[in-house]
């Protein structure tokens, strides 16, 4: 057993159930704080975002969020989306949310996390596992790192692929 793991012993992970309402307002609280953090973008959820964000989950196919508790309290979320890696016409996992609440971070919360989902996305069917993190983000990129993730290439003459947006 690693550091981590012993560090995050007591802490499960499992798929939400949208019809649980323990899952749903999980879900919701989890995914409010992380938006309350820096790396969030420091500011709540808007009230849309909390009444509507299970229901629409729900109906996203390929969408699923994971939840991890620790002594039945809600400690970690990812939110994840399946797409399709064309060039390997096969499925992908998007992991568009990750967050590890505050008091529970830097004990392998994450780590467990990420491998949970790793297993997720294998029985799936899923050829990678994706996520974008924010440049000055040093702890969790150093913790995607220590995973295994790395910036994507095709090749080393083109760069590495970059993540855009354009709000609407």
């Amino acid at each position: 057993m690693s550091e981590y793991e012993l560090l995050s012993e007591g802490i499960t992970f499992s798929v939400a159930q949208w019809e649980d309402a323990r899952d749903c307002e999980a879900v919701i609280d989890l995914l409010d704080d992380y938006a309350r953090d820096p790396m969030g973008g420091a500011a709540a959820l808007s009230d849309y975002a909390r009444q509507n964000l299970v229901q629409t989950l729900a109906s996203m196919p390929g969408a699923f969020s994971v939840i991890g508790r620790q002594d039945d309290k809600p400690v970690a979320l990812a939110n994840c989306f399946t797409s399709l890696s064309t060039f390997a016409c096969k499925p992908l996992i998007n992991i568009h949310d990750l967050s590890v609440v505050f008091d529970a971070r830097g004990r392998g919360v994450g780590q467990r996390l990420l491998s949970f989902i790793e297993d997720e996305a294998r029985s799936r069917g899923a050829c990678k596992v994706t996520l974008e993190v924010l440049t000055g983000n040093e702890l969790a990129r150093r913790s995607y790192e220590r995973f295994g993730f790395t910036a994507y290439t095709l090749d080393e003459s083109t760069g590495h692929a970059i993540f855009l947006q354009k709000a609407l």
